[in-house]
């Protein structure tokens, strides 16, 4: 992934020059997300910068990008699957082009259909276009932005005092410089022609209104479904630089390696680095992951890499963690640190692009507490929500947490085709059934449970699903919570609702984040782009409502699913409760916590 920030309309046209230098300074903070080059161009008061994470063509693809006479300008961060279709049908009509970028196509498209082409993108992307053609009165350019479906890509849009737009992939380049600043809502274009939003992205399931939603009645077909996925995982095999897959063993990572090592042969990917698919896990020593990732790598005959962290490790990282993934959300920090340390030890051994799992659990209905889903209505609605709220979660933790050392992760289950064909299918068979021997998503799992040719063994396809922050190794939380208690007193935390009034922390360790977060991020704007509201399990707040005894439990770890997970929490966790060998130290001082020394340990 790469990193694009614009600053459309500034004033002092006659400071140019400090101007620009200010532009190129801001975009520096997204360096490391694209580490392999750097492009700036200025038209009248407009500016568009781009750090450059080269995956296709990487000798000629360097943005901003343009069309034929260079009067249209873009700069975008993410890939377009079918690029190769719309640069024959555009080469069709007349267009030729400059480089071999996927990205290439959207100066084009604009050009033949004006802002009504994003829907032709099949793909991930947030990008900003300048047409220098056209422009308002003051003789700014006209200008667009647009963010995928779901909002694998991240993007921020801002507001100067001088009149000024500010659109960027991360916060970081825009938080100093916006009197206000928010998300860059996923599915939506923005135009200078309106100076307002529009939706681009309108599937069948989605609505604004959570009670309108309708229930969809498509039959379950097996068959259709796996040839889906199927489709969207090969279309991310497109790459001119070395890649592999993440893979915990659990269900999702495990379904994205087995289709990958199917179909990778024959491929271009294949022809440039081999038939021989490397995959990475990462975890505490011991962990449920790293040793279901062995047995599923084995299984494949994957070139496999295990990455061992310690406690100490990950929290040593916390603070950067927060600094790259923008938020103060406990979850999303639990999952973060594991896949940002494994990310740098994925980028020293020369990939740059790996394929993940996210997605499937809020398509299917995956997380435990759906085991207490009251119908298929409910269900339904609820992954509605899930899915919406994707970009200020899993889809934020993947891209950023990897994108902070210049990593791409690629995420198949969200591909727009198969979310229509996974959110069409009637929910009553998602639904969990005990009397019917299905467990949670098992549409997935009876998708790909072929007895001739096996995609993986039975005991893997049926595992219980495992959150990745409990998967790395159940001590991680535990740790984390044992460190917060030592730097957040009770007395901080009874006065949390005076200092944090929005979103207030209800635990030590999100008081801890909080406290982090705001130190690189004090602007009120920055603490409204983090969502908040009670959960258990990872559900919707409107979910809790589902079992009585949630309410007294609210921790986001699937632990917290009472009565569900297999090793479910039997209390509220404290440091009373943390195992010996992590619960040491008291008072004010930092925790030194017993460990064993740093190491990584690569197999394969």
């Amino acid at each position: 992934m790469c990193g694009i920030l614009a600053v459309l309309g500034c004033a002092d046209e006659a400071k140019g020059s400090s101007k620009r230098s200010r532009v190129l300074e801001l975009s520096r903070r997204l360096k490391h997300r694209g580490p392999d080059w750097s492009g700036l161009r200025q038209v009248g008061d407009c500016y568009l910068s781009h750090q450059r994470l080269a995956i296709i063509d990487p000798a000629s693809g360097d943005q901003p990008l343009y069309n034929e006479d260079q009067s249209v300008v873009v700069a975008v961060n993410g890939e377009i699957y079918n690029h190769l279709d719309l640069r024959s049908r555009l080469a069709g009509a007349g267009h030729s082009f400059r480089t071999g970028s996927d990205c290439e196509v959207i100066a084009h498209l604009y050009e033949e259909r004006g802002e009504e082409f994003v829907d032709m993108l099949d793909g991930v992307f947030s990008f900003v276009l300048l047409d220098t053609r056209h422009g308002d009165r003051a003789g700014s350019s006209f200008f667009m932005a647009a963010r995928d479906a779901i909002g694998v890509t991240p993007l921020y849009i801002g507001w100067g005092v001088d009149g000024s737009v500010w659109i960027s992939s991360e916060m970081k380049a825009l938080h100093d410089e916006c009197e206000h600043f928010e998300i860059f809502p996923p599915g939506h274009l923005y135009s200078s022609n309106t100076g307002g939003f529009s939706r681009w992205y309108n599937p069948p399931w989605y609505d604004d209104d959570d009670e309108a939603v309708v229930t969809p009645s498509v039959p379950y077909d097996p068959l259709a479904l796996r040839k889906a996925f199927e489709k969207a995982v090969v279309k991310r095999l497109m790459t001119d630089v070395p890649f592999g897959v993440l893979l915990s063993g659990g269900l999702d990572s495990s379904l994205v390696a087995a289709v990958a090592v199917r179909h990778l042969a024959g491929t271009e990917a294949a022809r440039r680095w081999g038939t021989k698919l490397h995959s990475f896990c990462v975890g505490l020593e011991g962990s449920p992951d790293l040793k279901a990732a062995r047995e599923v790598a084995e299984y494949l005959g994957t070139l496999h890499h295990e990455f061992h962290f310690t406690v100490q490790d990950g929290i040593d990282a916390i603070e950067d963690v927060i600094y790259h993934t923008e938020t103060y959300d406990v979850t999303t920090i639990r999952a973060s640190t594991p896949m940002f340390l494994m990310s740098r030890k994925i980028k020293s051994l020369g990939v740059k692009m790996v394929i993940s799992g996210e997605g499937s659990d809020e398509l299917f209905g995956g997380y435990l507490y759906f085991h207490k889903a009251p119908n298929k209505e409910g269900l339904h609605r609820e992954t509605c929500r899930k899915v919406k709220a994707l970009h200020q979660y899993d889809c934020l933790r993947a891209n950023k947490a990897t994108s902070a050392w210049g990593l791409e992760a690629r995420v198949p289950f969200l591909d727009k085709e198969f979310i229509n064909a996974a959110m069409s299918i009637d929910p009553q068979w998602k639904m969990v059934r005990p009397d019917l021997r299905r467990i949670e998503k098992w549409v997935l799992r009876k998708a790909f449970d072929d007895e001739e040719q096996p995609f993986l063994p039975k005991y893997i396809l049926y595992r219980q699903k495992e959150q990745f922050s409990d998967g790395v190794g159940y001590s991680w939380i535990d740790g984390l919570k044992t460190h917060a208690a030592s730097n957040v007193t009770d007395k901080m935390l009874s006065n949390a609702k005076f200092i944090f009034p929005h979103n207030t922390p209800t635990t030590k360790e999100a008081y801890y984040y909080r406290m982090v977060f705001e130190r690189f991020f004090p602007q009120k704007s920055a603490i409204l782009t983090v969502p908040g509201g009670p959960s258990v399990a990872c559900s919707t707040a409107k979910a809790i409502e589902w079992d009585t005894q949630w309410s007294g439990n609210l921790d986001p770890s699937g632990r917290a699913a009472l009565g569900v997970h297999l090793a479910a929490y039997e209390h509220q966790h404290d440091p009373e409760h943390v195992p010996a060998a992590i619960a040491t130290g008291s008072g004010k001082k930092p925790r030194t916590i017993r460990v064993a020394p740093p190491g990584v340990a690569i197999e394969g």
